[in-house]
């Protein structure tokens, strides 16, 4: 079933994004806003990183920044991306290796350079229900 559907069946396309300046109380406020758990961080469609509300959430209940942090100094900037294009097989796999910040729980689909939508291990539980 897996390998039937494509990531781009089931990506949400229209990604809430941050700048590299925003703030982390901001970005984090628009993630629980939104009922999101990530943001690509994106400079003039330029993927640069990305934040997560269980990172940010943890550390700023922790007090781990400093007043004014913004999103640039905490992403994690090796994001892993797929292809609209790729099966959910592979997007599992791909969620399914750890990487140096942890755990991947989603995935920014990238086409052309350009971010085309995200998908998470949440879409991919949904559609296999």
């Amino acid at each position: 079933m897996l390998k039937n559907l494509k990531v781009k069946d089931i990506m949400t396309e229209n990604v809430i994004t941050v700048p590299p300046t925003e703030d982390v109380v901001f970005a984090f406020e628009k993630l629980m806003t939104n009922k999101i758990s990530s943001l690509p961080v994106v400079d003039q469609d330029e993927l640069l990183g990305i934040v997560t509300a269980t990172d940010l959430g943890h550390n700023l209940i922790l007090d781990k920044y400093e007043l004014g942090t913004t999103v640039e100094k905490v992403m994690v900037k090796d994001v892993t991306v797929i292809s609209p294009d790729d099966d959910l097989m592979k997007a599992v796999e791909m969620m399914n290796q750890t990487s140096s910040e942890g755990i991947i729980n989603q995935l920014v689909v990238i086409e052309d350079h350009k971010i085309q939508g995200i998908i998470s291990d949440g879409d991919i539980i949904k559609a296999i229900l």
